[in-house]
């Protein structure tokens, strides 16, 4: 089939379905929000506790970056006999997902602060907790939101397959185009997907740039 015929399917798929691909859009969101919204939560704690704890990072980066190891339909499966079918179950393995490189980038900003700068603000007589929130973090902010934006345009991708375990999103046409040998199907879940993908790259980054401070910025 010439690429014309699958854009032409694309086009009559859209205007049949218009109104189902705003829904998935809108499911589609969700799922990467709420598990965004809890793995930033968990990553940037996890963090900041393997650089007051060092003997945790093993633990900690390593557990991280097993998950990444294991493929995602089977983390799903995985997820099926704590949570059930469903959004849930969608949301913990997107969560877990997305933990490595937002508690890894967090790790690695904080430990490439100068160690000159901690001793100034010691010597200025800022406490530890003074030290990480007016110093430590600000400064690794750009690291941080690096592994944000990575995380969140990997978990659009990865929240497709949440079709399969009927939490639905856009996935849901990705999977009905391919048992239906449907391109245009396949296509009407592929595009909206790669579409939201760049705009949270877009966003992220222009957030990286906004909380960037001035003095840290090209």
């Amino acid at each position: 089939m010439n690429n014309l015929s699958i854009w032409q399917q694309l086009v009559e798929q859209s205007q049949m379905r218009w109104k189902e691909v705003l829904e998935a859009t809108s499911v589609h969101i969700q799922l990467v929000f709420f598990s965004m919204l809890i793995a930033i939560i968990l990553g940037v704690t996890l963090g900041i506790l393997v650089t007051r704890v060092p003997q945790l990072t093993t633990l900690v980066l390593g557990g991280t970056g097993v998950m990444q190891t294991i493929p995602s339909l089977a983390l799903l499966g995985f997820m099926i006999p704590i949570f059930g079918i469903g959004v849930k179950t969608a949301i913990a393995a997107l969560f877990l997902y997305s933990l490595l490189p937002i508690a890894r980038n967090t790790y690695a900003g904080i430990k490439d602060v100068d160690p000159a700068t901690r001793e100034a603000a010691k010597g200025m007589g800022m406490t530890s907790m003074q030290i990480l929130f007016k110093v430590e973090l600000p400064l690794a902010i750009p690291v941080i939101m690096a592994g944000i934006r990575t995380a969140a345009v990997i978990n659009v991708g990865n929240a497709t397959l949440a079709a399969f375990i009927g939490a639905g999103g856009l996935g849901d046409f990705i999977f009905l185009g391919i048992t239906r040998g449907i391109d245009g199907l396949i296509l009407l879940g592929a595009v909206p997907a790669a579409l939201l993908a760049i705009i949270l790259e877009v966003f992220f980054g222009s957030l990286e740039r906004w909380t960037t401070p001035k003095g840290l910025k090209a």
